[in-house]
């Protein structure tokens, strides 16, 4: 009899090897390949010879669309965030921290569908009925027509969700506890993830369900398991967040019926996750508008505008290496905004400590926030308070430059919605009139913002030394 082929999985990347190894050729990662059946796992197959396939209709790309159904909430953050509202037959992993507030808010919305007339199901398979209800009771979300059960097998889940009336809305947490009779594996690993993932869709698909999925993250902060899970979804929602504050953020990175790079924000309490409508006022609710080193940066999170305060502290060393530490923002680029005032602005920071932190925990990724980390920089080091009603955006390039953003007008706009009167902006920006307006300072490289910053310093000093 013929010995059984085997081959050696990654459960990190999905990648396949023909004999174990510590570490992974294809990610890196070490000790995450372990032995798996080949009939059941990534690249099987059924074992016997593939029916003879059918010819599809094709058609052209002119003709009538219509829009997707959607299943509004109520909660207009996470309707933002998915785009209006879940698809019907659509299917959504939703990731983040453990304790972050994922199985909170998906309550919440499940308890609003309900109350709307929905057919929602809850199934958990970390927590025992009794447990969610707890939860349930603690969000008020108790008296709700809420289904729920506590299962981990996909067959008896999907016989489940089979009878009676169609759901409206299922969830499912999480996806690395479900297991299926047609895979030899634990559950957790890839094959037991991506067999349950392909089950889960497939009836969202056949039936016009939607179907949200919950996954744990690693400690990358990357949803675990096989990155072929994200691919296979429609939506992949990160809800993030700092433990030591109170605000998270539903972030969208994929969405194929709506908008990427869309943000809700909640606010944790101890009766659930409550809307933040205007989060610019959140994260500018505790700034000292006299302090040196805070500068008010106007970003874009997808369509959003939001106003955040960067911080800056600048210290002489007596080390040989002077420390960078950065706190929600990318610690090359404030490098690189370093080389490039002490290159083109004669701005010495070479013996000094720098400390740059996004007030309220907040991460910005655009590198439309350059220029508001510069002038936060040049405010610390010679101690002074910049404008308390100016805001900074701008991209700064290798040569000291200031390169336009986009949205230049929503970002003018949402200051001025919050009482700042002035901004310092790319001069090149194709979004706003000729000459700008009053108190707008369009500048065309780093060196005019030093500029501007000094002058602005000295007029305050004149005036406070005159009072």
């Amino acid at each position: 009899m013929a010995k059984p082929k085997t081959q050696f999985v990654c459960q990190n990347c999905g990648t396949v090897h023909t004999r174990w190894a510590g570490k992974c050729d294809g990610c890196g990662e070490w000790n995450t390949i372990i032995e798996e059946d080949p009939m059941g796992g990534i690249g099987g197959g059924p074992g016997k010879a593939p029916k003879k396939g059918r010819p599809v209709a094709l058609t052209t790309l002119s003709g009538e669309t219509e829009e997707a159904p959607r299943v509004q909430t109520g909660i207009d953050e996470l309707d933002r965030v998915t785009g209006g509202g879940f698809v019907r037959g659509s299917a959504v992993l939703v990731g983040g921290d453990p304790g972050i507030g994922k199985s909170t808010l998906l309550m919440q919305a499940a308890a609003a569908l309900s109350r709307r007339g929905h057919r929602i199901i809850y199934v958990s398979g970390e927590e025992a009925v009794a447990q969610v209800r707890l939860r349930a009771q603690r969000l008020g979300a108790a008296s709700s027509d809420v289904l729920l059960a506590a299962e981990t097998n996909v067959e008896d889940i999907l016989a489940t969700l089979a009878e009676g009336k169609r759901p409206d809305l299922v969830i499912i947490d999480s996806i690395q506890t479900l297991w299926s009779d047609t895979a030899d594996s634990a559950p957790g690993t890839v094959t037991q993830v991506r067999t349950g993932v392909q089950a889960m869709i497939r009836f969202a698909k056949q039936t016009g369900a939607a179907m949200v999925l919950v996954g744990h993250v690693t400690k990358e902060g990357q949803i675990a398991g096989p990155r072929v899970v994200e691919h296979m979804v429609d939506a992949v929602l990160y809800f993030e967040g700092d433990r030591g504050h109170h605000y998270r953020i539903l972030r969208t990175v994929k969405n194929r019926f709506g908008p990427t790079d869309e943000i809700g924000v909640f606010e944790m309490s101890d009766k659930g996750l409550r809307e933040v409508s205007n989060p610019s006022e959140l994260f500018l609710g505790e700034r000292n508008a006299k302090a040196p080193g805070a500068a008010v940066f106007a970003g874009m999170e997808g369509t959003r505008p939001v106003l955040v305060e960067v911080q800056a502290l600048v210290a002489p060393t007596s080390l040989g290496t002077p420390r960078r530490a950065v706190v929600g923002w990318d610690s090359a680029r404030l490098s690189m905004i370093l080389a490039v005032l002490e290159a083109h602005c004669g701005v010495r920071l070479g013996q000094h400590d720098v400390y740059l932190n996004v007030a309220g925990g907040y991460r910005i990724s655009e590198p439309a926030a350059d220029v508001a980390v510069a002038a936060a920089l040049v405010s610390s080091l010679a101690a002074a308070p910049l404008p308390a009603e100016r805001v900074y955006f701008g991209e700064v390039s290798l040569s000291g430059a200031v390169r336009p953003v986009s949205q230049t007008a929503q970002r003018l706009k949402e200051a001025e919605k919050l009482g700042f009167s002035s901004a310092m902006l790319p001069a090149s920006s194709a979004e706003i009139p000729k000459g700008g307006r009053k108190g707008w300072s369009e500048i065309e490289g780093l060196p005019d913002l030093v500029v501007e910053i000094a002058g602005s310093m000295r007029k305050l000093g004149k005036a406070e030394a005159e009072d």
